[in-house]
């Protein structure tokens, strides 16, 4: 009897096919979100130094008292527009989109679509 995958298992098994296409670098970095049942997170990496440029997650101080939940698609929304306002400190205005894995919906697409109004390029 075969048994059934665990859902991680299977969305790493996603984000591997995804990452065979999708290579971030200097000038355009991948920025990479994690979802976890509580909170969620994001980063803009170098994939061919191998370096993380900047984070921003709804675990961090400050956004924690700001927001109710770390879980809901009002606090992608407000990491996007941190991880988005922190790129742009850094001089970087375009990067890929690495959804790791997970849907392109919800607060993944929350995400995305407040690191746009921000003003990154993807």
């Amino acid at each position: 009897m075969i048994e059934k995958q665990d859902k991680n298992q299977a969305r790493k098994r996603r984000h591997l096919r995804v990452r065979k296409r999708v290579h971030g670098t200097a000038g355009r970095p991948r920025i990479c979100v994690f979802r976890s049942s509580k909170h969620i997170y994001a980063q803009l990496i170098d994939d061919v130094q191998g370096v993380t440029l900047c984070a921003a997650s709804s675990v961090e101080p400050e956004l924690r008292q700001s927001l109710k939940l770390g879980s809901d698609v009002a606090a992608a929304q407000t990491v996007g527009a941190l991880i988005a306002k922190r790129a742009l400190d850094l001089g970087i205005q375009e990067v890929v989109f690495d959804r790791g894995g997970y849907i392109y919906h919800g607060r993944v697409a929350a995400l995305a679509d407040a690191a746009r109004e921000a003003g990154l390029r993807f």
